[in-house]
């Protein structure tokens, strides 16, 4: 899952500064072939701090990420007091997002906001590390765990800064990554389902209604909830699964699949209760369990 148009507009905005573009050939000679002495002696020959952070712009543009990343760590080796080196850190920081160097990218922007909290950047270091994590989010079939980093980077991004267009972008990709957690679920209910593990496979699809109940996966949870519920004789939660699913997502061929099942099973369906009783997935869920 990539998302670069943002970032790259909140880059451009942090190293809006340009004064002149010159040449860096001693920092393209350190990341290209060559001997280990002479690439040292390149990379520290002096330089003024806008031909260098220049530079690393036009590198930018070129899509040369390693090359800009090492210029932008240049400036800060460099000219470490200078206004430039603050911005160069979040500017490395992205070029090696773009190069995904993941691990360098988001340590980086951490170390941004540990020694500049306050700084301008601070809200677009926040969420250079969500989207990094973001966009290493795999297939269900595998671990989630960049998904929980992804959500709770996410998460904190929309609370300290809610006002930005970071956090508006954040929210968007936070149920993103919700449907992702779900889906995790669910693909580990229906395993237990298949097993006739039931009430693990129980445990799974409570977690999809209850932890994410804003999600696409709710229905067929509700759906698996009477299916495992009726394999284990257990006809009243069953029951009231269905009447959930009924009231708040009539339409969808996860109710109809339900109700055939109990019909096919002899069980019938509560009466469903009047709309405007306050009936709704959030007040009954509890009886379901």
């Amino acid at each position: 899952m990539r998302s670069t148009k943002g970032l790259k507009a909140g880059a451009e905005k942090l190293g809006a500064l340009r004064v002149g573009l010159a040449a860096s050939v001693a920092l393209v000679a350190a990341a290209c072939a060559g001997t280990t002495s002479r690439q040292t002696d390149l990379a520290y020959i002096e330089q003024p701090v806008e031909t260098i952070y220049n530079d690393a712009l036009r590198s930018l543009d070129r899509n040369l990420w390693v090359i800009a990343a090492l210029q932008f760590d240049e400036v800060q080796r460099q000219h470490p007091y200078s206004p430039w080196a603050q911005r160069a850190m979040l500017m490395a920081s992205y070029a090696r997002y773009r190069a995904r160097d993941y691990d360098r990218a988001i340590s980086s922007a951490e170390e941004y906001v540990s020694l500049h909290p306050g700084g301008d950047g601070a809200p677009y270091a926040y969420y250079l590390v969500a989207i990094t994590h973001f966009d290493q989010i795999i297939d269900v079939g595998r671990d989630q765990a960049r998904s929980d980093l992804a959500l709770r980077a996410f998460t904190e991004v929309t609370a300290r800064f809610p006002e930005t267009d970071y956090a508006r972008d954040s929210e968007l990709k936070m149920d993103m990554v919700r449907d992702q957690l779900a889906g995790k679920e669910m693909e580990i209910g229906r395993y237990y389902l298949q097993r006739s593990e039931h009430l693990a496979g129980i445990n799974r699809f409570k977690k999809v209604i209850t932890e994410y109940q804003t999600t696409s996966h709710v229905p067929e949870a509700l759906h698996r909830l009477v299916e495992a519920y009726l394999s284990i004789g257990l006809t009243g939660q069953a029951q009231q699964a269905a009447a959930v699913l009924g009231h708040n997502y009539p339409g969808s061929s996860w109710y109809s699949d339900s109700y055939a099942l109990m019909q096919g099973q002899g069980v019938t369906l509560p009466a469903r209760p009047n709309a405007n009783a306050g009936f709704n997935i959030f007040d009954r869920i509890g009886n379901i369990f």
